[in-house]
């Protein structure tokens, strides 16, 4: 285990300077709503299907309801006045609403304004029942099926047609996986709706729909039965629809997610304001299914150099950590991410490796954290590459980590064939196996190179901290202290979908989440 080379109090602090960075954001998510939230309270009501063309039928109510300028009340609100005009189903509700401008529907007496509420907090506490009756059942088959140990292994498919993802994540869970993401979709992230139903025509991944999460978890259900052992399913909410696929995730019964409070802003160019807003209320979400998230940092060293931005990484999984547990995550639901980086030419880069995987689990003791393998500084040389990610591996173990994404010998020439993942697992397999309790019968120095080095890291994500806290978290992204990458809080994609609260905003899902 870590040695005490980082002093508890020292780690309080940062947790401290992460409270007072994140406080300022809280006010904006508090005063503001977005187009997707509005569009995933309408999914909780049962508006899941699509229309002409196949538009999602919550954006064509959003969009209209946008238009007419009277979002800003909150869709749940009307959707109550649709029910109220006689709509019978949510299929219905969006037929009234959309064929009747909003803004011509005239006021209603305090008396009726109350029943509307009355009645669509009921149904908003019917759909929540429901959600947490489909969470129960996944969890039912995980205490069935035991998780073979951390770390688990994870591994990717990205076919581009579910189908054919189902059929290499059944073979990667036969090989030892414990955990199948689904790619998403070149850019999917940048579309301002989720797609419907099923898909086959993905690009470099497969497009996060509800039916495909539906059919994929289904495969891994059945699978998970035959192999006696419980097989995980992930998928991606960030970008432009953050909640709305946190919603299709949960009820579609998925165990992870990757979600990061910072990702869209600064690696797809997500409007700074629209991403805040969205991610508070998809981790709210993530909180009531028990979705373990994934966050992003060790995106930041592969744009950045990995040895000398170690400290960014730091300081962003305090401020992770923070905007999580203020939106109800537990400990148990942080997979907190970083990656084994740092350039494999230079020297005592297994020590460093070692220091930093051992500084994030000495911060984050009680988190499952979600370690990546090489990627960055990956060659074509597959035996090479291979050996490079059998350290990964061995560091993996060592520092306990809970989730371990696997590299693949030939990540720098395709994307990974059966065999491919089969080799990755195999070896993996071997060095968890092998090096288990590694960690208990060796002590760090506290006069060495893994301990001076992660008081050096430390110490200059304190110094990030301190400055995040007294500039300001716009300024310092302003700044491109996270990635190298520089954004502007009013630029970026998807600012238009922010608006202003009402005084009367009503979001009875919102209530709930918020008091459970």
């Amino acid at each position: 285990m870590p040695g005490p080379f980082i002093d508890d109090a020292q780690i309080a602090h940062a947790r401290t300077l992460a409270e007072e960075i994140v406080n300022p954001i809280f006010d904006l998510i508090r005063r503001n709503t977005t187009v997707s939230i509005e569009r995933t309270v309408l999914r909780f009501f049962g508006i899941s299907g699509a229309g002409a063309r196949g538009v999602p039928l919550a954006n064509l109510m959003v969009d209209k309801l946008k238009a007419a300028g009277v979002l800003n009340r909150g869709a749940a609100y009307w959707y109550g006045r649709a029910l109220q005009l006689g709509a019978k189903s949510p299929l219905e509700a969006v037929e009234r609403l959309t064929a009747l401008p909003a803004d011509k529907l005239g006021p209603l007496s305090p008396e009726m304004e109350e029943n509307l509420r009355a009645e669509v907090r009921a149904e908003a506490r019917s759909a929540f029942e429901e959600m947490k009756a489909r969470i129960a059942a996944r969890d039912d088959l995980r205490k069935q099926f035991p998780m073979s140990p951390a770390p688990h292994k994870y591994v990717i498919v990205a076919t581009g047609n579910i189908y054919d993802d189902v059929d290499q994540a059944r073979a990667a869970a036969q090989a030892g996986a414990d955990v199948i993401a689904v790619i998403r979709s070149t850019a999917q992230s940048l579309l301002d709706y989720v797609p419907h139903g099923a898909t086959t025509e993905g690009y470099g991944g497969t497009y996060a729909t509800q039916e495909n999460f539906r059919i994929m978890r289904e495969a891994l259900d059945e699978e998970s039965r035959k192999l006696k052992r419980y097989i995980q399913l992930t998928n991606y909410s960030s970008g432009l629809c953050m909640s709305e696929i946190a919603f299709c995730a949960a009820y579609e019964k998925l165990d992870m997610l990757l979600n990061d409070a910072m990702y869209g802003i600064l690696f797809r160019d997500i409007n700074m304001r629209r991403t805040f807003i969205d991610q508070y209320f998809s981790r709210r979400i993530c909180g009531l299914a028990g979705i373990i998230i994934n966050t992003g940092e060790d995106n930041y060293i592969t744009t950045a150099d990995a040895y000398d931005a170690a400290h960014t990484v730091i300081a962003s999984q305090f401020i992770n950590e923070c905007f999580a547990k203020r939106a109800g995550l537990k400990d148990w639901q942080l997979g907190i991410g970083h990656s084994y980086e740092i350039d494999p030419y230079r020297d005592d880069t297994l020590l460093l490796e070692l220091s930093q995987a051992m500084l994030v689990r000495r911060c984050f003791p009680d988190a499952p954290l979600k370690y990546m393998p090489p990627t960055k500084h990956k060659e074509t040389d597959i035996f090479f590459s291979h050996a490079y990610d059998v350290m990964a591996d061995l560091v993996a173990i060592w520092t306990n980590q809970g989730i371990q994404l696997l590299g693949m010998m030939t990540e720098a020439m395709h994307t990974p064939l059966l065999a491919d993942r089969y080799v990755a697992l195999k070896s993996a397999s071997y060095i968890h196996r092998a090096a288990r309790g590694i960690d208990q019968e060796f002590t760090v120095r506290e006069d060495g190179k893994i301990a001076n080095r992660a008081r050096e890291v430390f110490g200059q994500a304190m110094k990030l901290l301190q400055e995040c806290r007294d500039e300001g978290m716009v300024a310092a992204i302003g700044k491109g202290h996270f990635g190298d990458v520089k954004r502007e809080e009013t630029g970026g994609k998807g600012l238009d979908g922010v608006m202003e609260k009402s005084s009367d905003y009503f979001n009875p899902f919102l209530e709930i989440l918020e008091a459970t």
